[in-house]
């Protein structure tokens, strides 16, 4: 695969993060104002472009920076040593200020105000429970899916955010920096500032767990010809 510099890399990583977020709290707005008060057909309306832009953005800046647009996924890689403690910050950085920008972008294209702070609530066991295990099962997606079949990775990812709306009670941020660009939106998608902190633990402690346990998972055993054709290649 081609490698990329690190401006080139850094530069993927926050304009697909804008962009998701931009997708995440445009279709928000627009579903709310076109569900006429159903809440059901609101999220449903921002459940599919959700879901479909995260593929169409891995396709594209996967091969450039991995496409990662989260700092649990790329505290996932960390742990793994496929990238170096100063990239992961960096990537960390220009993904929450792209995720704050894409929200700024989506309240523009609405003609709202561009800064806000939300007054959405979001909280509780439930809601952290659910972060926890919506960011465990976005992580499983992507080192399972990387192990055995690459290209479906962005796939996999759109697909199980997209399941992730709906079976999770906090809607599946599964992410902290979008967690952080959605603590600036008061539509439909936002979360209050005071509530994030506790989300975006839920969402490191899957990631943390997804990762060790997937190392083990994954890890196959050698088999007796693994160890023929070993011995046979030292002769």
């Amino acid at each position: 695969m081609q490698q990329f510099d690190i401006t080139r890399r850094l530069v993927a990583e926050a304009l697909g993060t804008a962009i998701l977020l931009a997708t995440v709290v445009g279709s928000g707005i627009m579903g709310e104002r076109l569900a006429d008060g159903n809440t059901a057909l609101a999220h449903l309306g921002s459940t599919l472009p959700t879901g479909a832009i995260l593929i169409v953005l891995i396709l594209i800046f996967g091969p450039v920076s991995g496409g990662h647009f989260n700092p649990a996924v790329t505290l996932s890689f960390f742990i793994r040593r496929e990238i170096t403690l100063a990239t992961s910050l960096l990537y960390v950085v220009v993904q929450v200020l792209g995720g704050v920008a894409g929200v700024m972008v989506a309240h523009v294209m609405f003609e709202l105000p561009v800064v806000q702070v939300s007054e959405t609530l979001r909280t509780g066991p439930g809601q952290w429970l659910s972060e926890a295990i919506a960011t465990f099962g976005l992580v499983a997606a992507i080192l399972g899916t990387l192990r055995f079949c690459p290209a479906a990775v962005p796939y996999a990812v759109g697909l199980f955010i997209s399941a992730g709306y709906w079976f999770t009670a906090s809607t599946s941020f599964a992410n902290p920096a979008v967690t952080i660009a959605r603590s600036f939106t008061d539509t439909f998608s936002g979360i209050q500032p005071g509530h994030a902190p506790a989300f975006i633990l839920a969402q490191l402690v899957g990631a943390v767990t997804a990762t060790v346990l997937f190392a083990w998972l994954l890890r196959s055993e050698p088999t007796i010809a693994d160890a023929v054709d070993e011995q046979a290649d030292t002769l």
